[in-house]
């Protein structure tokens, strides 16, 4: 150390396998509530972009006038899908539901053909859908408008609130998380400290003591960041096996930047842990070396 050389690969997983370990478990966790903060977010637009609004038709539109509506309403900066179902689709997804067809008692069918349309999330706030529902029922050929307006006011009241605890418990963790890697850290230089008093008293200037462990360190918090990395993308492909509709609600490109965060985050972490342990002992008498 006091020729500044570099170790083994052997002897570094040797003597830093357990702070691998410790800081990854502390990292993958990190990573845990940041998907799920992701996952918080997502769900809510996804939520928001699958609640239907139904425009009920009326009876004695011809199918070029509801084709062209159609057109009109996919043109609409706010909405995000326009499907159309005629009266005969209408009747067999209630027979379906019922698991009898209303027409075979009342001798005709009774529903009338609609425009089922989902809006864009960033238009599904209480204010935003006053105006939509002014715009889809102001035209003449518009018997009703039905959409489960509850639902939508608990999507937007709720998710609000839960991405505001969820940021609240990850800068909780993230502080957390230093705390613990820099203890981790601290314990690994605290067994070198009078290593460090031995290259003081031979002339070593502090920035030559800093450089390798602040560079073990480092290669510390990359080892432990693939590793939880690693446990991270294990979780994530067993939870998507088993639940497909998380590939839909959270996709690989925001996976790929927690990845990033965590990467960025392990080196960092454990530099400036390791900066400041070093910068501890450097300042420490020989006396008190003994008493710590």
């Amino acid at each position: 150390m006091a020729k500044n050389k570099g170790i083994s690969p052997v002897s570094f997983f040797n003597s830093n396998l357990i702070t691998i370990i410790s800081i990854s478990l502390v990292l993958f966790l990190m990573g845990v509530f940041f998907i799920v903060g992701l996952i918080s977010h997502d769900l809510s637009v996804y939520m928001k972009e699958n609640l239907s609004l139904s425009i009920v038709l009326k009876d004695d539109l011809k199918e070029s006038e509801i084709k062209q509506m159609q057109r009109d309403l996919n043109a609409l900066a706010f909405i995000k899908t326009a499907k159309y179902i005629s009266k005969a689709e209408a009747a067999r997804e209630m027979a379906k539901e019922l698991g009898e067809d209303p027409q075979n008692f009342l001798g005709f069918n009774p529903f009338l053909a609609s425009i089922e349309v989902t809006l864009k999330s960033e238009y599904t706030h209480t204010d935003s859908l006053k105006i939509v529902e002014k715009k889809l029922t102001e035209s003449s050929n518009v018997a009703n408008l039905i959409y489960q307006k509850d639902m939508m006011d608990i999507v937007n009241h709720n998710m609000p609130q839960i991405a505001i605890v969820l940021t609240e418990l990850i800068i909780i963790l993230v502080l957390v998380s230093f705390a613990l890697i820099s203890n981790t850290v601290r314990l690994l230089i605290y067994s070198r400290r009078f290593l460090i008093y031995t290259m003081r008293l031979v002339g070593a200037t502090p920035g030559f003591i800093r450089k390798p462990f602040i560079r073990y360190s480092i290669i510390n918090g990359l080892f432990a960041s693939v590793l939880a990395i690693l446990m991270l993308t294990a979780a994530f492909y067993y939870v998507n096996t088993n639940q497909s509709d998380l590939g839909r609600i959270l996709s690989w490109h925001e996976i790929v930047a927690v990845f990033a965060v965590l990467l960025v985050a392990g080196m960092l972490i454990s530099l400036i842990a390791a900066y400041l342990a070093v910068n501890k002992y450097l300042r420490m008498e020989r006396g008190k070396l003994y008493y710590i």
